[in-house]
């Protein structure tokens, strides 16, 4: 049973972009904040009515956001 739904955040080019690891879950904002409500939001949207257990959660997940950085030395 997992206790953690994992996102991976990155910088896109005018929005941050979350992806869900182990939900389908895809959302973005202006900022980083704006983007951490949306997860929220968008989460809560998608399991409304779900069993958790069923998917393999417990009953009250926590969220682990990852943001990937690209380096300044990298080129666009």
């Amino acid at each position: 049973m997992r206790s953690i739904i994992q996102f991976t955040v990155y910088k896109d080019k005018d929005y941050y972009v979350a992806e869900g690891v182990d939900i389908p879950v895809f959302t973005q904002g202006e900022t980083l904040d704006e983007t951490i409500q949306n997860i929220e939001e968008a989460m809560y949207l998608h399991l409304e009515g779900e069993n958790l257990e069923e998917l393999g959660f417990s009953d009250r997940p926590s969220t682990l956001v990852n943001l990937e950085l690209t380096p300044h030395y990298a080129k666009p």
